[in-house]
Order: C-alpha cells, then sequence, then structure tokens
C-alpha cells in the first residue's frame, strides 16, 4: 500500500496541472467542439482519464501533451458517434500541434463566401471519401493524420507490422487523392 504523503501530493499535483491546464484545454476543446454542454463534458472526460491514469504506478511523461492528444481523442471518439463536429473543426490544432493542419490544405474562411463555400464542400466531400475507406485504412489514416499518432505507437497498440500500417495509410492516400481529384480539376 502506497503510504498517505504520495496520496496527498499525487493528489496535489493533480490539482495543480487542472489549474494550470483547464483554460487551454478547455479553449481548445470548444475551438472545436460546438455543443457547449458537449465541450465540458469532453474537458470532465480528461480530466478524469488524466487522474487515473496519473495514479498508476507508471508516470506520465509530457502531461500536457498527453492531456492534449487526449482531448483530440475525445473529440473524434463524439464525432464518429454523433457525426455533428465538422472536420475543419477536428483538424484544426493549437500552436503545439502544427503538424496535424489539415484545414491548411483548406481555402482559408477570411477569403471571403466563395472560398467559405468551396472549403465546405471540400470537407464534405473528404468525409465522404474517409468513409468509404476500408475500416482499417480509415482507421490509420485517421490515427495518424487527425490524432497525430506514430506509426510506432500505432504498431505497439495494434499489434501490427509498421510496414502493415503504411501500406494501409498510403493506399488510403492513393485512394483519398484519386477520389477527390476531380475537386480540384473542377476549380
Amino acid at each position: 500500500m502506497t503510504p498517505p504523503y504520495n496520496t496527498a501530493k499525487k493528489d496535489d499535483d493533480i490539482t495543480a496541472t487542472v489549474l494550470r491546464e483547464r483554460s487551454k484545454l478547455g479553449n481548445f476543446i470548444r475551438r472545436r467542439v460546438a455543443d457547449q454542454t458537449d465541450a465540458d463534458d469532453i474537458l470532465q472526460d480528461v480530466f478524469y482519464e488524466f487522474t487515473q491514469a496519473y495514479r498508476l504506478p507508471e508516470p506520465i511523461e509530457q502531461v500536457s501533451a498527453w492531456l492534449f492528444r487526449v482531448a483530440r481523442n475525445r473529440i473524434i471518439d463524439r464525432f464518429r458517434k454523433k457525426k455533428e463536429v465538422a472536420l475543419d473543426d477536428m483538424a484544426g490544432a493549437d500552436e503545439d500541434d502544427s503538424d496535424y493542419r489539415l484545414d491548411l490544405m483548406l481555402p482559408s474562411l477570411d477569403a471571403g463566401p466563395e472560398a467559405a463555400y468551396t472549403r465546405s464542400v471540400l470537407l464534405e466531400e473528404l468525409q465522404l471519401a474517409l468513409d468509404e475507406l476500408p475500416d482499417n485504412q480509415r482507421e490509420v489514416f485517421i490515427a495518424h493524420e487527425l490524432d497525430g499518432a506514430s506509426f510506432k505507437e500505432m504498431a505497439e497498440q495494434t499489434g501490427l507490422s509498421i510496414n502493415t500500417l503504411l501500406a494501409r495509410k498510403r493506399y488510403a492516400v492513393l485512394y483519398l487523392r484519386q477520389r477527390l481529384q476531380t475537386l480540384y480539376d473542377d476549380e
């Protein structure tokens, strides 16, 4: 059994982390989830999961990055269940996650009504194209492109080889390019 001072110290660390990260994490979630109640639920889920994980013997190395990764996963989970969150809301990331900015390849929202319409059409078509992919390809594509998971992490979680995961993503990318090419040709 863990001595009481360790439990109290962990509780203090958890409290300090929640107070330090709540505002930034809450803003991150609210920018991606339109419904305030859903955003609050996700925030609570993330901190609950953090509390449970923090009490495990294995420490969380980068707490802030871990919190944002869990938040992003919860947002995507909610999107998959409800299909309410727009893909561009999911794809946007805070400054620490700029590597995954799928929305940077789309017309800017500030470029006027025509660009906004084009952006919405492209996102709708992208979502339809993603839905057409075989499950294993879609999961690898979303995990890598939107969740920011590395192939090594995915291999450890799934038990599949990195080469298998790379091949699945490659097939997904080739299909998406071919499927969406007509939209770019029409512009």
